[in-house]
């Protein structure tokens, strides 16, 4: 199967003031396509720095795909890095500046001379017309690989390669093949513990099956290569029916599903209204309930330290005032090497106390107590 490189150009990025999302868009596109992705690298604005890191790129891969740099700016360096690499010059194309000039006018804008650097690529290169956007991309193709330089702004990057690069790829590379992914979410139980399971199938060559820990839950990938959607679909199939026999209900959900919806499903399901009561959370429980359309009513957000007395107390009342047929309450301390995390809960059918202790990295300790008391909540 072929096999893609990506790399991102800003030094923005580098700094940390903007967040790469071009970077999984295109993840996931070259995976549509059965396209294998190597590597991901990002480099900042500087020519030779970009243009050695696609000269490291070109021996090993047939496609390389950068985004940004191709604005009207001094510090816009990708066409020149990729001529650089490739060893031509960059050559004025007049039709891609009458589309520089034309987009400018159709914003109400009259374009500068800078804007004439948009108009320019590496001699050879198949220039793309950017219908979203005032700058140009285009394709530079070796004897091996093709380089194809897109736009930093996401919704040109997008339009680019859904419209323009995913037709070219397929046509040039013959394409015929595809790789799907399926996620399957757990909570409740550790990465050990499912690995325990399903190890054995985490050997697989084709499909493949990896774990992602997160705080409080863990997901679990299933990849298939193969050469229509129909059979990696079976593939994949094949292989969460393992998962799921193996795994129980320790399953939430799979693919966008979160641990909220699950947890106001099942309530849903017994036709149960939720209240909750949190401390030491900031509000993170109520936000995440309250994002969710389903059985919520509310929450009650306490600044004080609850214990297994008060807290029970506290729901008692709560309940009453709220109506809910179930009330949760979560209380967060933390300490100087462990945060203790108490659960309480009061159903129609019966009362239920769980005290939790916590010892991962402490910023994490909010996220790690709400999902667990989702899961406590998806369980009754």
């Amino acid at each position: 199967m072929p096999s893609a490189e990506i790399i991102t150009i800003g030094t923005e990025i580098l700094l940390g003031e903007i967040v790469d999302t071009n970077t999984r868009y295109i993840s996931r596109k070259l995976r549509g396509q059965g396209i294998d992705l190597f590597r991901q690298t990002t480099v900042g604005d500087n020519i030779e720095r970009i243009a050695q890191a696609i000269r490291n790129s070109l021996p090993n891969t047939d496609i390389i795909i950068t985004t940004g740099g191709l604005g009207p700016t001094i510090d816009d360096p990708t066409r020149q890095a990729v001529a650089f690499a490739v060893g031509v010059q960059n050559e004025f194309r007049e039709e891609l500046w009458e589309q520089v000039q034309e987009r400018h006018l159709r914003y109400g804008r009259t374009p500068t001379e800078n804007n004439k650097r948009q108009a320019y690529v590496p001699q050879g290169a198949i220039a793309i017309e950017n219908p979203v956007g005032t700058a140009p991309a285009f394709i530079v193709e070796t004897k091996n690989c093709s380089i194809i330089a897109l736009p930093g702004v996401p919704r040109e990057m997008e339009h680019l390669m859904e419209n323009e690069v995913i037709p070219y790829l397929r046509k040039r590379l013959n394409l015929r093949a595809v790789i799907k992914a399926r996620v399957i979410h757990t909570s409740g139980v550790g990465e050990s513990q499912i690995d325990d399971r399903i190890g054995d199938l985490e050997q697989l060559g084709n499909p493949t099956v990896g774990l992602a820990a997160h705080s409080g839950r863990v997901d679990i990938r299933i990849t298939a290569k193969a050469e229509t959607e129909g059979e990696a679909k079976a593939m994949i199939e094949d292989i969460e029916k393992k998962v799921q026999d193996r795994l129980g209900d320790w399953i939430f959900g799979t693919e966008k599903e979160t641990l909220e919806q699950a947890a106001l499903s099942h309530l849903e399901s017994k036709d149960w209204s939720l209240g909750v009561v949190e401390s030491g959370l900031d509000g993170e429980l109520i936000h995440r309930l309250a994002s969710v359309n389903g059985t919520f009513l509310g929450g009650k957000l306490l600044t004080k330290r609850l214990n297994s007395d008060n807290l029970v107390g506290i729901l008692a009342t709560y309940r009453k005032s709220s109506g809910a047929d179930v009330v949760l309450g979560v209380s967060l301390h933390y300490g100087s090497e462990r945060q203790s995390i108490l659960l309480a809960v009061i159903t129609p059918s019966g009362d239920r106390q769980v005290p939790l202790s916590y010892g991962g990295p402490p910023g994490n300790a909010s996220t790690w107590a709400v999902n667990q008391a989702l899961d406590l909540l998806r369980k009754l």
